[in-house]
């Protein structure tokens, strides 16, 4: 069993920056690959960015060279660095750690609006 816990949302304008943490708690938290998702009002989840156990990463188009995705292992978290932020990336940021089984977090909501 893997507890997470977001942090790190809030409003920002756009071209602004946010830092997003997620604290795992309950397991080996290195062996997990950790992602970002998001959740726009009326759409779909979708995946932001991964972290694999190996430091190997991943990120969907629109957010390619713009945000960062990071871990720390010894602290147990995986971080969401978002820089140059549009109005677009508005939606609740959800944390996800995987391997055998799926986990979540309770989602942070970021607003990007000015």
């Amino acid at each position: 069993q893997v507890q997470l816990v977001e942090s790190g949302g809030g409003l920002v304008q756009p071209g602004g920056s946010l830092r997003l943490s997620c604290v795992a708690s309950g397991s080996i938290f290195s062996i997990y690959a950790m992602g970002w998702y998001r959740q726009a009002p009326g759409k779909q989840r979708e995946l932001v960015a991964i972290i694999t156990s190996t430091m190997t990463t991943t990120y969907v188009d629109s957010v390619k060279g713009r945000f960062t995705i990071s871990r720390d292992n010894a602290k147990n978290t995986v971080y969401l660095q978002m820089n140059s932020l549009k109005p677009e990336d508005t939606a609740v940021y959800y944390c996800n750690a995987a391997y055998t089984m799926n986990y979540w977090g309770q989602g942070t909501q970021v607003t990007v609006s000015s």
